[in-house]
């Protein structure tokens, strides 16, 4: 009788106590796949995220490099070799090769087209090759002159006077089909050995030169000072 009193007021009888740690198991397994599946959605909305962001900048630090190397060699129209008159020089303008939609106006470029006879063309860049200021052309005297620093060059773009050391910047040019075409992908620089005229030489001294050289070297008390 004490048996069965105690069987009947026990709170947890044998089976429960073996149903309850059957279940535990499946508890936890079905906790640790929620768990799973939710750092997995996490990680891929991540993911997402990233790749949103990273886009932007990878195209922000990447292109400029792959706009330069698709611009190199650019042929840009200057229009119909007729709209420019032989013995003449006109002021022309392109759009920057290297430019993005928003640089709007500033991405115009200008330039000087000298047409001297048949298909014989000069384009000079509009830039003094003193400081880079922009050159203008004065048809009656035949020179472009420099307002910033009085350069002067004449009507082939070599030098005539004032502080810059060579003549104007010259871009490589072509026609093709009646049309001027200039090479805008690549600035002309010394490197490309386009400038009109040669570069200024240090004159050599003569042997007076030199002779006066000596005598300002010397100082008072050496023997050779003149008396």
């Amino acid at each position: 009788m004490e048996q069965e009193s105690s069987k009947a007021n026990d709170p947890n009888p044998p089976s429960e106590l073996v149903d309850a740690t059957q279940a535990a198991p499946g508890s936890d397994a079905s906790g640790h796949s929620r768990r799973v599946f939710l750092f997995n959605v996490a990680l891929f909305l991540n993911g997402i995220v990233g790749t949103v962001l990273a886009i932007p900048i990878i195209g922000y630090l990447l292109g400029p490099a792959l706009r330069k190397r698709s611009s190199q060699n650019a042929w840009i129209d200057l229009g119909a070799a007729s709209d420019y008159p032989e013995g003449e020089t006109r002021l022309a303008s392109f759009r920057d090769p290297f430019s993005v939609p928003w640089d709007g106006q500033t991405a115009e470029v200008p330039c000087w087209v000298r047409r001297i006879r048949g298909n014989d063309f000069q384009v000079f860049a509009i830039n003094c090759a003193h400081l880079g200021c922009p050159v203008r052309w004065f048809a009656q005297s035949q020179l472009f002159m420099c307002p910033c620093h009085g350069g002067v060059y004449y009507a082939d773009g070599s030098r005539a006077s004032g502080p810059p050391a060579r003549g104007l910047f010259e871009y490589a040019h072509k026609v093709v089909d009646e049309k001027l075409m200039i090479l805008a992908g690549k600035l002309p620089t010394l490197a490309a050995k386009n400038c009109g005229g040669p570069r200024l030489t240090q004159i050599q001294p003569t042997a007076a030169t030199e002779a006066s050289a000596a005598i300002a070297s010397q100082k008072p008390g050496d023997d050779s000072w003149p008396a």
